[in-house]
């Protein structure tokens, strides 16, 4: 028994995503996830180190399906669809009523932010389902801290007389207590962001950091540049759902029609993408994929060394694919994300020693893309619904995704920085002995120059830097 169900998983992938057992019958059993599906698969193997209903289950499986996902996440959250949808006899813990961790606005006059389990009723907003508690709670502080609404009880804010701790430490607006003018814009701003439009939120709040910096108002500037860290740190957790149409993909049969349909043996293909802020922190990434799916050890990241290329997509790509030619060798195929500038550049730093593939726009994204061939001619006939086109837009997909949460990630580094980052001289230690003293970066710009000095391990000259950079 052990040899034929090694025989059912020898191909499993090592990608996360969703497995199906079926029994002679074709009776659906049982719907897993997985971090890594050939190593999840294997641990079947072993009868006597299931559970008592999975050993059962294990006798009658004659057949494994699955289905590739990008991430974890994504598996659990497919894991839950079906298990609700097919209802597998052996899956007992999402079938007794039970859900993953859920968030919720309620319908009131000052809606208050939620998390549960259970059924949806008509009255409450519901986003998620979450991978764990501690994804949510951690969303639940994003959205207090960004938008301040309130987490109390219908019950507990009618009853409030003055303001809560949460008041206090600036992750409620106090509606129970103070008259509100922003709570229906702080409401609307949150359901933005728990849909996963927080592109543009961040793209606004930059801008009004600049603005309220030009204007030497450091202290607001940093309660923006703190908003602004937090949004991107719920984006990088993943919040949104992804588009779904990876786990459709059948990999092994979808690259070899690319084999044929460019003549070509692929083992390593390299898709690239850029990022950056009107030049600002540019970045580069490539993801990497085979016939098994996505080759995650191949995936890199690339920070611009050459400044004077930032904000010029094209020179990017010339420094970011020629790092990776020469990291890893293995490319059998270049797939950039762009237009004929973008592979002509690319084709040039390959010296044709690898083919590339470009995969243009076209004026509405996933609506009219076409392709740039190795040989340079363009080719508009690709089904839009063909396995091979649905491919080649996951993979573009992907790698924009790992460019944007690369590039996320150093921005939110750079705008974590304090204004006092801007002082020459004031390093790490003497900002933290600086913020120890004051207790915040307001306090400090209204200091006078005695009480700077008086700062224990600061000194006199920076005490005059400090001093001068705020007056």
């Amino acid at each position: 028994m052990n040899i034929q169900f090694k025989d059912l998983i020898k191909n499993a992938p090592l990608s996360p995503g969703i497995y199906k057992m079926y029994d002679g019958d074709g009776n659906l059993l049982y719907v897993g996830k997985a971090k890594n599906l050939s190593n999840r698969l294997h641990q079947y193997v072993d009868i006597s180190k299931l559970e008592t209903h999975k050993q059962i289950m294990r006798t009658l499986v004659r057949r494994v399906e699955w289905e590739i996902t990008q991430t974890e996440s994504d598996a659990l959250i497919l894991e839950q669809k079906l298990i609700k949808t097919l209802k597998p006899k052996y899956n007992i813990m999402l079938t007794d009523g039970k859900m993953y961790p859920m968030l919720a606005l309620t319908k009131h006059e000052f809606p208050r932010l939620l998390k549960f389990r259970g059924k949806i009723s008509q009255k409450k907003d519901v986003f998620g389902p979450y991978p764990s508690v501690h994804a949510l709670n951690e969303t639940i502080k994003t959205i207090q801290r960004v938008c301040k609404l309130r987490t109390c009880t219908d019950t507990f804010m009618n009853n409030r007389t003055r303001p809560c701790l949460l008041y206090q430490i600036g992750r409620c607006s106090a509606p129970c207590c103070i008259e509100q003018t922003e709570y229906d814009k702080n409401v609307q701003l949150a359901r933005r962001i728990l849909t996963g439009d927080s592109e543009p939120i961040i793209a606004d709040l930059t801008q009004q950091m600049k603005e309220l910096s030009d204007n030497q108002d450091y202290e607001t500037a940093a309660i923006i540049r703190d908003k602004i860290s937090a949004l991107t740190q719920t984006i990088n957790r993943g919040i949104r759902q992804k588009s779904p149409h990876t786990a459709d993909l059948q990999w092994d049969k979808n690259v070899k029609g690319l084999e044929e349909w460019l003549n070509l043996k692929l083992n390593c293909v390299g898709v690239f993408d850029n990022s950056h802020l009107f030049g600002k922190q540019p970045v580069g990434a490539m993801i990497a994929f085979g016939h098994n799916g996505f080759i995650k050890s191949s995936y890199r990241h690339f920070k611009l060394k050459d400044s004077a290329r930032a904000g010029n997509d094209i020179a990017m790509m010339e420094e970011f694919v020629t790092r990776a030619i020469n990291d890893i060798p293995e490319l059998d195929l270049i797939i950039v994300d762009g237009g004929k500038a973008q592979w002509n550049i690319a084709t040039k730093v390959s010296n044709s020693r690898i083919p590339v593939l470009g995969v243009t726009k076209g004026v509405v994204r996933n609506g009219d893309e076409h392709f740039i061939m190795p040989d340079g001619s363009e080719n508009y006939d690709l089904p839009k619904d063909s396995p091979l086109f649905l491919l080649l837009r996951a993979v573009r997909d992907e790698a924009h995704r790992f460019v944007i949460t690369y590039h996320r990630t150093v921005r939110a580094k750079q705008l974590t920085a304090s204004v006092l980052d801007e002082i020459d001289g004031i390093g790490p230690i003497r900002k933290k002995q600086l913020l120890q003293h004051y207790g915040s970066v307001r306090s400090i710009m209204d200091a006078d120059l005695k009480s700077l000095m008086l700062v224990p391990g600061l000194g006199k000259e920076a005490a005059k830097k400090i001093y001068a950079h705020f007056h």
